[in-house]
C-alpha cells in the first residue's frame, strides 16, 4: 500500500475513487502483520475497523462523511476507548476494559477517523526507551536492534513503519517528542490545557498532555483542529480550538537558541552538526537567531523527576487490587494491597513511586518537593522572559541518537538525561514540536525542537512549514 504523507493525499485519492477506506484498513493490517517484530501494536481491532471503513465509504458516496474520513489512527495504551482494553502496558491493569472513551477518541470518531488499535508504550508512560512494558520492547523501524524511544514508542514506530497514518501519544516530559525524534517523524506536545486529559490514564497530572505523532505538519493541524478545545470533563482544559489561534504573520522570526544545549558535553556530534545546518538555513531565509542562556538547564531533569514522581505516587495509589485490575492471589488479606502492587507494577514504576513517596514524606517535603516547585516557577519565568523578546526557542530534541535495545546503564537513572531538552516545555506548560532536520549515521535522523508561547501551535506549524 502507498505510504501516504498526509490525510489530504488520502482524501484526494478517496474522492477520485483510487482507493477506499476499506482498502486503507486492509493495507495497514497487512503492514502490521508484515512488521510484527516491531511490537508496536498490542491489539488490532480488525473487524471493527473494517466495519467502520465500510460505513464511512457509504458516507463518502453520500458526501456526509466527517472531516477526518480516511484517517486510520492508533492510540497509545494509556488512552481509554470504551469497551476496549486499556492497560498502560502494565500487569496491574491487564484485562481492564474502559467503560468510557477519552474525549480525544470521541472527537476523532465523531469526525469519522478509524481507530485501528492500541499501541505499546512504557508502563504508565514512565520511560525513554519503550522497554518498560509487559508486552516487551518496541523496536525502531529504522533499525530493529535499536529502541524506538519512549514512552510513546509504539506510536512513533507505527507511524514511521506505515502501520497507521497517525498515532496519538502522551507527553509528560518528552514522551511524544523523543520517540518521534528517534523514529524520524513529527510529534507535538500541545500547550498544557489545550487538549483534554479526560480518559488519559494519569502519570503526572500537571505535566501530561495528549498529542499527535505524524509524518506531516498537515496531519498535526488536521488532528489538532478536532481534538483541541475546552472540555467539560477536564477543568484544566481551558484553551480554545487551534483554529481560533491568532497567527503572527511577521515574515522575519526571532529564534532563541539555548547555548547550554549545544555546549552539553554528552551531545552527539552529528545531531549538533545537523542542528547548526538548520540555523544556517534560518539565517539564509532572513530570520534572526540569538544564542541565549537558560541558567537552570542543569536543574530541569532533577526538578522534573521530583515533581512527576510525587504526582505518580498519588495517582497510582488507586491501584490496590480491590476495585479493579490485577489482584494478587495471596491468601493473606492483610497483604493483598502490598502483594498486588509488588506483583503488578514493573521495576521502573516501583522506583518512581518510591521516590515520589519519599519526597512527599515528612522531613523531606520541604527539602525536595517544595524546593522543586519553586524551581519550576523559576523555569517557567525564565522561559517566558526568553519568549517575551523572541518568537520561539530552538534546540535539538534529544542529546543522543537511538541506542541498542537492552543497553545496560551504569545506574538506573542514567537514561533520565535523555529528557534533558524536552522536559522544559512540560515544566513551563509551553507547546513544543519535534521535527526531523537531516539524516545521520545508521539511517537515523537528527531532530530539532521548537518551543513557542502558550497557545501558539498554529504559529509553530506555519513557521516550521516555511523552514522545511
Amino acid at each position: 500500500m502507498k505510504n501516504y504523507l498526509s490525510l489530504r493525499e488520502i482524501q484526494k485519492d478517496l474522492s477520485n475513487n483510487i482507493i477506499s477506506c476499506v482498502d486503507l484498513v486492509r493495507g495497514y493490517i497487512k503492514n502490521i502483520n508484515l512488521h510484527q517484530k516491531l511490537n508496536a501494536f498490542i491489539d488490532v481491532y480488525e473487524q471493527e475497523a473494517l466495519c467502520q471503513a465500510e460505513s464511512i465509504d457509504i458516507k463518502l458516496k453520500k458526501k456526509t462523511a466527517g472531516k477526518l474520513a480516511g484517517l486510520v489512527i492508533g492510540i497509545k495504551d494509556n488512552i481509554c476507548y470504551k469497551n476496549h482494553s486499556s492497560s498502560a502496558s502494565s500487569k496491574i491493569l491487564k484485562n481492564f476494559q474502559s467503560n468510557y472513551s477519552a474525549t480525544v477518541v470521541e472527537r476523532l470518531l465523531d469526525e469519522d477517523a478509524i481507530v485501528l488499535g492500541r499501541l505499546n508504550c512504557d508502563e504508565f508512560a514512565m520511560g525513554s526507551s519503550n522497554e518498560n512494558s509487559i508486552y516487551g520492547p518496541v523496536r525502531n523501524p529504522l533499525n530493529l536492534d535499536f529502541v524506538s524511544g519512549g514512552s510513546s514508542g509504539g506510536s512513533a514506530a507505527a507511524v514511521r513503519a506505515n502501520l497507521c497514518q497517525v498515532a496519538l501519544g502522551s507527553d509528560t516530559g518528552g514522551s511524544i517528542r523523543q520517540p518521534a525524534a528517534f523514529c524520524g517523524v513529527m510529534g507535538l506536545k500541545p500547550t498544557y490545557g489545550l487538549v483534554s486529559r479526560h480518559g488519559l490514564i494519569a502519570y503526572a497530572s500537571s505535566f501530561d498532555q495528549i498529542g499527535p505523532i505524524t509524518k506531516s505538519l498537515d496531519d498535526i493541524f488536521d488532528v489538532m483542529s478536532i481534538i483541541s478545545g475546552k472540555d467539560d470533563f477536564d477543568s484544566t482544559c481551558t484553551g480554545e480550538n487551534i483554529n481560533n489561534q491568532i497567527v503572527n504573520n511577521t515574515k522575519v522570526k526571532n529564534f532563541a537558541v539555548l547555548q547550554e544545549t549545544l555546549d552539553l558535553p554528552s551531545i552527539n556530534l552529528e545531531i549538533k552538526q545537523q542542528f547548526e545546518k538548520l540555523i544556517e538555513r534560518l539565517l539564509k531565509c532572513g530570520h534572526r537567531v540569538n544564542y541565549v542562556k537558560l541558567p537552570l538547564l542543569e536543574y530541569l531533569v532533577p526538578t522534573y523527576y521530583i515533581l512527576t514522581t510525587a504526582e505518580a505516587s498519588s495517582n497510582l495509589a488507586r491501584y490496590d487490587g480491590i476495585k479493579y485490575g490485577y489482584r494478587s492471589k495471596t491468601s493473606d488479606k492483610k497483604k493483598i494491597i502490598s502483594s498486588t502492587r509488588g506483583e503488578g507494577f514493573g521495576t521502573e514504576v516501583k522506583r518512581r513511586v518510591l521516590l515520589g513517596t519519599y519526597v512527599l514524606s515528612e522531613g523531606y517535603y520541604d527539602a525536595y518537593y517544595i524546593k522543586a516547585q519553586k524551581i519550576r516557577r523559576l523555569i517557567k519565568t525564565q522561559t517566558e522572559n526568553i519568549l517575551s523578546t523572541h518568537d520561539f526557542i530552538l534546540s535539538p530534541t534529544t542529546p543522543n541518537l537511538p541506542f541498542p535495545i537492552n543497553t545496560q546503564p551504569a545506574n538506573p537513572t542514567e537514561q533520565y538525561i535523555e529528557d534533558v531538552f524536552t522536559v522544559q516545555a512540560n515544566l513551563s506548560g509551553n507547546p513544543a514540536l519535534a521535527f526531523p532536520i537531516g539524516e545521520v549515521s545508521g539511517g537515523f535522523s537528527a531532530s530539532a525542537q521548537i518551543i513557542g508561547d502558550y497557545f501558539s501551535e498554529l504559529d509553530i506549524l506555519k513557521t516550521v512549514q516555511d523552514v522545511l
